[in-house]
């Protein structure tokens, strides 16, 4: 029996996150297998084997934080296979993508579909926010009365 930590009265509120973990448990089958490289300090490469599609039985989307792999490939009616060892089949991959990862493109070479990702650098930030008294000071108030009265 699976336990879901979602469905605790302690954690109201989060559909969103389950919605996603659950998309990404369905994305997460072996086919196709995949390498995530590091190509450079900010800079990332998904390969994904998939060899005998072409760039129309492939689709590359991005929706709500999810890099969505589909791949679609029908198999061909006129031949007479006497062995058939390479399955044509359909996949769906999914990654969640980190905050402010951008997707900078999408290229087929020697049958791995690679996507290249850049993390932008983010800058340091830091604010100081300004404390406005919205009253008369109770301290200076109090003391005034004492030196009238006394």
């Amino acid at each position: 029996m699976s336990v879901n930590p979602f469905h605790t009265p302690f954690m109201l509120g989060f559909d969103e996150l389950e919605n996603m973990f659950l998309n990404i448990a369905k994305g997460s089958e072996s086919f196709p297998p995949y390498n995530i490289e590091q190509t450079g300090p900010n800079t990332l490469r998904i390969s994904l084997a998939v060899a005998g599609y072409c760039e129309s039985d492939l689709d590359v989307s991005y929706e709500e934080n999810q890099l969505i792999i589909r791949g679609k490939q029908e198999t061909a009616k006129n031949r007479n296979y006497i062995y058939r060892g390479i399955a044509g089949r359909s996949f769906i991959k999914s990654f969640v993508l980190a905050e402010g990862l951008k997707i900078r493109e999408a290229f087929l070479e020697n049958g791995l579909l690679n996507i290249d990702l850049l993390r932008p650098i983010r800058e340091k930030k830091a604010q100081k926010i300004a404390i406005k008294t919205k009253q008369e000071n109770s301290c200076l108030i109090s003391m005034q009365e004492e030196d009238m009265n006394g």
